[in-house]
């Protein structure tokens, strides 16, 4: 009877030590098809606003209010500055949402949290969030 007992305990015990290891949210790169969804949501200042209300239940203790990732809570998380425009950069709106939806390292997921049109006017908020760039000084005529 020893033996059935002392092997239960022991796979508990490997499979509490796992389950502890396991990353905290899953995180797969993103399916081409995926990045290459476009945007259904027109980038309008209702859109714009709607995702600001979403940003800010959801994202802004980690991201900022800004945007610009200088939070307590992201202090030791890597969390880009979406004022910055070349944080986005090489991200299309499709990734974008994608990235939302699912998750991304310590990100947890919206997953259906909120509607698809929801996730896509966060995108266009978050897009918004970059400062823009001045214009080029003219170079001088020689």
């Amino acid at each position: 009877m020893r033996k059935p007992t002392l092997a239960l305990t022991m796979f508990l015990l490997i499979s509490f030590f796992a389950a502890a290891q396991a990353p905290k949210t899953a995180y797969y790169p993103v399916p081409v098809a995926a990045a290459r969804e476009p945007n259904p949501v027109k980038t309008t200042p209702e859109s714009i606003a709607e995702g600001k209300k979403i940003y800010g239940y959801d994202c802004a203790q980690c991201h900022g209010a800004l945007g610009d990732g200088k939070t307590d809570v992201a202090k030791d998380l890597k969390i880009p500055d979406f004022t910055d425009p070349a944080a986005l950069k090489e991200r299309t709106d499709g990734a974008l949402f994608y990235i939302l939806k699912n998750g991304h390292d310590d990100m947890p997921r919206e997953g259906d949290r909120v509607k698809p049109g929801q996730l896509w006017d966060l995108v266009n908020y978050v897009r918004s969030l970059a400062k823009k760039q001045p214009p080029a000084e003219p170079k001088p005529a020689n």
